[in-house]
């Protein structure tokens, strides 16, 4: 059933625009929508820019959604990546469910699929993996677990629209959800996973290995380049030299060869980073990614310089006006979208202060 996103797929896309993580994207760019994971708090957070690097927090900061009802596990959210539903009309967002706070541990179970069909109100399905195949919605397709209750961390979903992918009806096209697994009895490191969400987003495949380069490896972002029509991974890997790194493919669901370790974001030293996420510019074929530099105190959320084949990182800046900035992601939203939220966070606001 595995279909990949093909450059005729592309060519079809860009009727209606699309979003730099190969996602369908506004027609009349206006500005950016940070989504991240609060620096002060488990919780997704909204900020605005015009230009991609100076942003104002919406609403302060505070939560977007309510954190406890959307993530049904743990009660907590990181981790946000937000994109626009295959027909441009509303948004889907995907979390980690966890809550560190009340865990005291870094072990978590599930994710949880978001759609919205203004940015501002939110439903959710919550996959905790525990409960095993019987949360997917494909019975025929091989487990790669025997037990799946000892799944122990499920982190870092993203999400991008794969218009060539079959379902087992015949039904075209899904959302390639990926993500990193951990269980703690059949896996000694972490790995890149991947399920297709149907457009509903509310079904979801079992999880099958992406990636798997024999040490861990989280926080991957995929992206389709229109400058050489492969699709650009940007990860975390432990083993060798630490760092984010970058991997090429033909194919989205890979393979994916491990990457050059002369090409890197190696700016930050010894420094440790983490939750890539890569975007155009209005207007530019070149590109920006932006990470957590999380091993300084205070950290530093960070955005750097690519070239147009998402290569030789360089001149990276701490983003601007964000008060809690963390792992997240960047949608490019149009006029009527960016006044709509700046209205809707004075509404807030002010709701929230009374």
């Amino acid at each position: 059933m595995k279909r990949i996103l093909t450059t005729m797929a592309c060519a079809w896309l860009f009727g209606i625009g699309v979003h730099a993580q190969g996602n369908i994207q506004t027609e009349k760019p206006y500005g950016y929508l940070y989504c991240h994971m609060s620096g002060a708090g488990e919780w997704t957070a909204y900020a605005l820019s015009r230009d991609g690097l100076n942003y104002h927090d919406l609403i302060e900061g505070q939560p977007v959604y309510d954190t406890e009802k959307v993530n049904k596990i743990e009660g907590g959210s990181r981790d946000a990546y937000i994109a626009r539903s295959f027909d441009g009309k509303g948004y889907v967002m995907v979390t980690t469910d966890m809550c560190v706070r009340k865990s005291k541990h870094w072990y978590n179970y599930g994710i949880n699929l978001l759609r919205s069909d203004d940015l501002i109100h939110w439903e959710s399905v919550t996959f905790d993996f525990r409960k095993g195949p019987s949360i997917f919605c494909d019975p025929q397709t091989v487990d790669v677990y025997r037990d799946y209750s000892k799944i122990c961390r499920v982190w870092a979903p993203q999400v991008m629209w794969d218009a060539d992918y079959v379902w087992s009806d015949g039904t075209r096209g899904g959302y390639f959800v990926y993500y990193s697994l951990l269980n703690s009895e059949e896996d000694t490191y972490d790995r890149i996973f991947y399920s297709y969400a149907d457009r509903s987003f509310t079904r979801l495949t079992k999880p099958q290995v992406l990636i798997d380069w024999g040490y861990a490896t989280i926080d991957t972002d995929i992206n389709y380049l229109k400058s050489d029509g492969m699709y650009h991974l940007m990860i975390k890997k432990e083993g060798g030299t630490p760092g984010i790194f970058t991997s090429l493919s033909k194919q989205l669901t890979g393979p994916w060869p491990e990457p050059d370790d002369r090409d890197y974001v190696n700016f930050e030293g010894r420094k440790k980073c983490e939750g890539p996420s890569a975007f155009q510019l209005i207007g530019e074929d070149t590109w920006r990614v932006g990470y957590i530099e999380y091993s300084s105190n205070p950290k530093h959320y960070r955005i750097c310089q690519a070239d147009a084949y998402l290569r030789n990182f360089h001149d990276p800046v701490d983003i601007k006006g964000v008060e809690a900035p963390q792992h997240g992601s960047f949608l490019i939203i149009d006029k009527k979208e960016y006044k709509r939220l700046e209205k809707w966070s004075r509404r807030e606001l002010k709701k929230r202060k009374n």
